[in-house]
């Protein structure tokens, strides 16, 4: 990756929570993140607005200061961000082999049928066979 992107730091799995807020949500001001976020895990008004102060100064979120509540939405899709984090643990603790952590994901979680047909058209693709 290059570009303005490529310096975008790697989400912490705090912000990551915040950012799969924003993906199913849209964007949204802080209080409508933290309502989200306290269904599934308790966290104070405070530290989520801190955390997304932060992830807007690290360039993860982009703040619209038009209106009196400031509102944030994602910096990156959410395939992009996926695939910098599978990309980054790919090299590191895979030493570069795919085929290695997709069957270590695998033997971890067994897939669906539906993901399962979904794996073997990519690999069709990627033989160059039926599409």
């Amino acid at each position: 990756m290059t570009g303005k992107n490529s310096t975008i730091p790697k989400p912490t799995a705090s912000e990551l929570e915040i950012l799969g807020v924003l993906w199913r949500t849209g964007p949204a001001t802080v209080r409508q993140v933290w309502t989200e976020l306290e269904t599934v895990k308790p966290a104070g008004y405070t530290t989520v607005l801190k955390l997304m102060q932060i992830m807007a100064e690290k360039g993860l979120l982009i703040r619209d200061e038009e209106n009196r509540a400031h509102i944030y939405r994602p910096a990156l899709e959410q395939a992009e961000t996926q695939g910098r984090i599978v990309n980054d643990l790919l090299e590191r603790v895979f030493a570069g082999s795919a085929s290695a952590l997709v069957m270590r994901a695998l033997s971890l979680k067994p897939a669906s049928k539906k993901e399962i047909a979904e794996i073997r058209r990519m690999l069709d693709e990627a033989e160059g066979g039926p599409r």
